[in-house]
């Protein structure tokens, strides 16, 4: 099982953090040592001081594919998630800098809490899905899908070209604005629509 995560997918998530809108996906990875299931806590590392949170929809690859024809894509994923996509941003800013890759910012144990999955069938509209990060009862980010600059399918099609997608995988699709610094002590909230599927601490 792999994670794939996508970056910059939503414009406004881009703009605040001064990065340019892609125009095309901009992919990275994550080991499968970083998932955090069941809602354990987020174990704040020692070797950052400004982690932030980036809550995405996540998908979960259905069956295997290469080469996956935008217009097939969506028989790939039957199920989506929650997940967090902590990021290190001190040690991101730095690698940015010198041109290095992000996965020392991106990768490292327990970045990414996911959630339980839910069918996605159960929505009558994949791309007007709304959901939103509470952090200590208070809403920091909120995005909805009709704002992804790079649909589901769209997604699965370009990364399929590049990398085989096998059953399980899993695809993390980007963040809405509004990311900000956790720090230990803090509850996290992800709702997806009105059902909480995320809740957990930082310790």
């Amino acid at each position: 099982m792999k994670i794939i995560a996508i970056g910059r997918n939503y414009a406004e998530h881009a703009k605040e953090l001064n990065n340019p809108v892609p125009a095309v996906p901009v992919i990275f990875m994550k080991p499968e040592t970083a998932i955090i299931k069941d809602n354990k806590p987020f174990y704040h590392p020692d070797f950052s001081e400004d982690v932030h949170h980036e809550i995405e929809i996540v998908l979960k690859i259905s069956k295997e594919g290469k080469h996956i024809s935008e217009k097939f894509a969506a028989g790939y994923y039957e199920e989506i998630a929650l997940g967090i996509d902590f990021t290190a941003r001190d040690i991101q800013s730095k690698h940015k800098e010198k041109g290095l890759p992000w996965e020392l910012a991106k990768a490292f144990d327990g970045s990414a809490p996911l959630s339980a999955f839910v069918p996605r069938a159960k929505f009558p509209d994949i791309y007007d899905l709304n959901f939103k990060l509470d952090i200590n009862g208070e809403t920091r980010q909120q995005g909805n899908t009709r704002d992804l600059l790079f649909p589901f399918e769209n997604i699965i099609a370009f990364v399929s070209k590049y990398v085989t997608l096998k059953k399980g995988d899993l695809i993390f699709t980007g963040t809405p604005p509004g990311v900000s610094k956790v720090k230990v002590g803090d509850r996290l909230e992800g709702y997806l629509e009105d059902e909480k599927l995320l809740d957990f601490y930082v310790k």
